[in-house]
């Protein structure tokens, strides 16, 4: 049995810190779940972007419903207990599907620049069947690259302190309290963070470079800002959801003096604004998704 500390040096405000997590925690539930169900039911809006759009909703929602309501629990209850099959269990959901998600991101970098430098083949290169078999590539990839960490850390033995220092169990939160080697699993751990992701984010990246080349090649200045347009809220999840993976990634190799609550809100965050921001960024960037919606209401 291990015990979630939820945000250490924080434990008074606990209850106060659980209103801005519940309120965002509810508006990523509802955003995801409504843009589920405009594109679902509007058949305008089956279309490769749309069915990349309902892959990320889905990952948003597990990324979300995997953290939330143990941290909640946490913070109402003082419920800190979790067994050490549910921490790998919660632990394998959470990076299997952020590694998805950086995925995913590069595959509707592709998807724009399809559709921006080869417009006339778009219906024809992204069929149904390419883009399930990219997200089951996607899944794939995410389950083969966390399933060792899985079963790198069940081998560990756990003789000393049982406390995770964190709300949720994150990997190198639970690497620190075994009582071996752990080397391995640190430089693992690293490849699969940051590696993956710095990798998704090159090629997502050379995808922008050569859409712009092909934006600025446009004749008219109307036909340059329709085809930027196009990308706009792309652009806006990437940046919705790297920047919180940046920030964290930063203070964490770089900032020594600061303190553990910190680096532990920063975490958090990660896991609730990209997924309450992109339902909404989405809804706002497209129209007939905001004229849907408009209408819903």
């Amino acid at each position: 049995m291990f015990f979630l500390m939820g945000i250490p040096g924080l434990e008074a405000p606990h209850l106060w810190i659980s209103i801005p997590f519940c309120s965002m925690f509810i508006m990523a539930l509802l955003g995801n779940c409504v843009l589920l169900y405009v594109i679902k039911t509007e058949p305008s809006l089956h279309k490769p972007m749309f069915y990349f759009l309902i892959i990320l909703a889905v990952i948003d929602l597990v990324l979300s419903t995997t953290t939330m309501p143990k941290i909640l629990s946490i913070f109402w209850f003082n419920s800190r207990e979790i067994s050490f099959n549910a921490c790998l269990v919660q632990m394998f959901f959470l990076h299997s599907f952020s590694i998805m998600q950086s995925a995913l991101l590069l595959a509707m970098a592709f998807d724009r620049y399809v559709a921006i430098c080869n417009p006339l083949r778009y219906a024809t290169i992204l069929t149904n069947s390419v883009i399930a078999k990219i997200g089951l590539a996607a899944l794939t990839r995410a389950v083969l690259l966390v399933i060792p960490l899985s079963l790198l850390l069940r081998r560990l033995p756990y003789c000393e302190s049982h406390i995770i220092s964190h709300c949720y169990c994150e990997h190198m939160a639970v690497v620190k309290l075994a009582c071996a080697n752990t080397r391995f699993n640190n430089i693992y751990g690293i490849i699969v963070a940051l590696f993956i992701r710095a990798l998704d984010l090159m090629f997502i990246f050379l995808s922008y470079v050569k859409i712009l080349r092909a934006v600025l090649s446009l004749a008219s200045k109307e036909e340059q800002i329709k085809a930027f347009s196009t990308c706009g809220s792309h652009l806006c999840a990437i940046f919705v959801v790297y920047t919180p993976v940046v920030l964290s990634s930063t203070i964490h190799r770089f900032g020594c003096h600061v303190t553990p609550h910190v680096h532990i809100l920063l975490a958090s965050f990660y896991l609730l604004f990209p997924p309450m921001m992109n339902p909404f960024v989405y809804g706002v960037k497209t129209k007939q998704i905001c004229d849907w919606v408009l209408l819903l209401f």
